[in-house]
């Protein structure tokens, strides 16, 4: 793999782990191999090389970090997988929803409020699985759309769902931080 790592830096993060492009792998695989890689191009190794040579060690350090937490991130390796695939996920732009998520999403809301103002930290607790469960299911069908129906139109779309959940994940973890200190 060493010379994989320090010869192609075209390859994608996928083929850099020697891993398929899948939206689906094995997360304890790929900590495995990620260690691996990482401590064949750690700078550390390339202390007494010259300057060339720690310059390119520096590089191959960084894509194999930077591509370790693409891949580890179930939303970053859907929307690197559909990059890939040419889909943009006009994330930034393209902000139309289904009206039952967006109604979802009012009642995360409200009940995200509602806790707050409570002081109910239990119950914002309760919303925080809640929503895990619901990415968790998101993801699922993520997965399916990507490496088993290859529907990139509504993988685009799960992936702008999943930030919208992503973003209420952390108003629950900011009113929890917020009620406990």
């Amino acid at each position: 793999m060493t010379a994989d790592l320090f010869s192609d830096f075209q390859q994608d993060h996928f083929a850099l782990f020697g891993l398929p492009r899948r939206f689906a792998l094995d997360g304890a695989a790929l900590d495995t191999l990620w260690r691996t890689a990482a401590a064949q191009v750690h700078p550390d190794r390339f202390a007494s090389a010259g300057d060339a040579e720690k310059r390119v060690a520096l590089m191959a350090a960084t894509r194999v970090n930077e591509a370790y937490q693409t891949l580890k991130s179930p939303l970053a390796r859907a929307r690197y997988l559909l990059r890939l695939a040419g889909v943009d996920t006009a994330e930034e732009t393209n902000t139309s929803m289904p009206p039952a998520f967006l109604m979802a999403q009012m009642e995360w809301r409200e009940a995200i409020e509602d806790a707050r103002h409570g002081h109910d930290v239990d119950a914002l607790e309760r919303l925080s699985r809640q929503l895990r469960q619901d990415v968790r299911a998101m993801e699922d069908e993520l997965g399916n759309a990507l490496d088993e129906q290859h529907d990139h139109a509504s993988a685009a779309l799960l992936v702008r769902k999943l930030r919208f959940l992503e973003k209420l994940d952390q108003e629950i973890g900011d009113a929890i931080e917020a009620l406990l200190f």
